[in-house]
């Protein structure tokens, strides 16, 4: 079956050997990069050029690509070496640098390696388009323990939101009427909002910002590692108050 993708790297890749007389990875690689990154997008990623990743010996790496999910986590590298090298010699080479096998392509433009939990699964010459499409579908469809567990535990929070929503809502309304210090900084509050950010702003408005704001709070200090946000903010201060 023809698969327009692979069949467009492959007319840019004649090309550019055709008109550049070159076959080395500088020269070429860009054009893999354009049908990895349009795999990672079917699925919602993105393959980042060039971003460190920790690697197996304690210190960062530098792999040529790294495809991440909307949360900034990795679900594979991909590595491309120069067609004159030995890419088995250049495969070994990398390991011992200490880059990670969790999920990793290396590629030269002649044949694709597909490296998952540390075993090579899959060989293909990348010609063999059929062969090509396979490896690249398996390479996105990975999911390591990291990012299956974070899946779970956001389809979790999704589905448990509409209780959290609903609880907090009747604790503040419990607060309104009984917890003199709650309506105090409430008030208070209200008037920064009707100055900072719209003078018809109302009660309910304020009492949906609260519970977005507690929410999403664990997020920016644990997810986002900031946990001065709601120092250096003045509605989220006043939020926390």
């Amino acid at each position: 079956m023809s698969n327009p993708l692979i069949n467009q790297y492959y007319q840019n890749l004649d090309r550019t050997l055709q008109y550049g007389k070159s076959s080395n990875e500088q020269s070429i690689r860009n054009h893999f990069w354009a049908l990895l990154n349009e795999y990672a997008r079917k699925a919602n990623y993105e393959l980042i050029p060039e971003v460190a990743v920790m690697g197996t010996r304690g210190k960062k790496v530098y792999p040529d690509g790294t495809v991440k999910n909307l949360w900034g986590l990795d679900i594979g590298l991909w590595e491309s070496k120069d067609e004159k090298d030995n890419i088995e010699a250049e495969i070994d080479s990398k390991i011992k640098k200490g880059y990670p096998l969790t999920n990793i392509l290396f590629e030269d433009s002649n044949t694709a390696v597909l490296f998952q939990r540390g075993q090579k699964v899959n060989r293909v010459m990348m010609r063999d388009a059929e062969g090509l499409h396979q490896l690249l579908s398996d390479f996105i469809a990975f999911k390591s323990e990291t990012v299956y567990k974070f899946e779970v535990a956001i389809e979790k929070f999704k589905a448990d939101i509409p209780v959290i929503v609903l609880t907090l809502r009747n604790k503040i309304l419990e607060s309104r009427e009984s917890n003199k210090a709650f309506l105090e900084a409430q008030a208070d509050f209200l008037e920064l909002c009707k100055a900072e950010i719209n003078p018809d702003i109302t009660l309910e408005d304020i009492r949906e910002m609260m519970i977005q704001h507690i929410l999403t709070s664990d997020i920016f200090n644990k997810i986002f590692d900031d946990p001065d946000f709601h120092h250096h903010n003045t509605i989220a201060a006043e939020l926390e108050n």
